[in-house]
């Protein structure tokens, strides 16, 4: 588990995320930054992890070296009011007011599941993921999407509701990156191959993931 709050010295504005969210219902990976310029990035499960009451017991998952931009919001379940009724208006949740039973309260809303981020995801300025979508690895969402469908890996998406745009590599460096997985590698080992990673040799990449060191 990381101790370590802020990514860059003096900044403020970006932490990583595992460090400052609470919740056991909320699992972030190591080395997953969020970005505020607007309101305290600390106070991410505040601002950005909305609806989301132990009631479901859902949970938002966000893997390792994910890059999560300002304003992003996370909406769970209670945000969907059932579409079972004949009324959009969420009589079981005010049971006190309308004598219902309280074991009934959340029949007001469709319980979609939990929210699923895999691994090196980018997501977008202020875009909105919706309850019970799984966007995997190397996916990026672009800025003000709503996604509510689930999203492939190394997918770009974008739009209200999010669609494709493209694909970032040709199906055979997708696999081959699913197969790889660098993210789950040690630190030292990720370290030694970051030129290979950032510039892009997948084949160099791919030699080092043969390796133990």
């Amino acid at each position: 588990m990381m101790n370590k709050i802020y990514p860059r010295r003096g900044d403020k504005q970006t932490v990583y995320l595992n460090t400052v969210v609470k919740d056991p219902s909320i699992e972030i990976g190591d080395y997953t930054i969020y970005n505020d310029p607007v309101s305290d990035p600390i106070l991410f499960e505040q601002n950005n992890v909305l609806y989301h009451y132990p009631i479901n017991h859902e949970r938002l998952v966000i893997g390792k070296f994910c890059s999560i931009a300002c304003g992003t919001k996370f909406l769970f379940n209670c945000a969907n009011h059932t579409l079972k009724s004949l009324s959009t208006y969420t009589f079981p949740l005010f049971h006190e007011e309308w004598d219902l039973e309280k074991s009934d309260m959340a029949t007001a809303w469709d319980n979609k599941g939990n929210i699923i981020i895999g691994n090196d995801v980018w997501i977008g300025y202020e875009a909105v993921i919706m309850a019970g979508v799984n966007i995997g690895d190397g996916a990026i969402i672009a800025s003000h999407a709503v996604v509510t469908k689930n999203v492939a890996p190394y997918t770009i998406v974008g739009g209200v509701p999010a669609s494709p745009i493209r694909k970032r590599f040709d199906d055979d460096i997708i696999q081959k990156l699913e197969i790889l997985k660098w993210w789950n590698w040690p630190t030292c080992k990720i370290r030694k191959n970051l030129h290979h990673i950032i510039n892009g040799n997948i084949d160099e990449l791919l030699k080092a993931g043969k390796n133990e060191y």
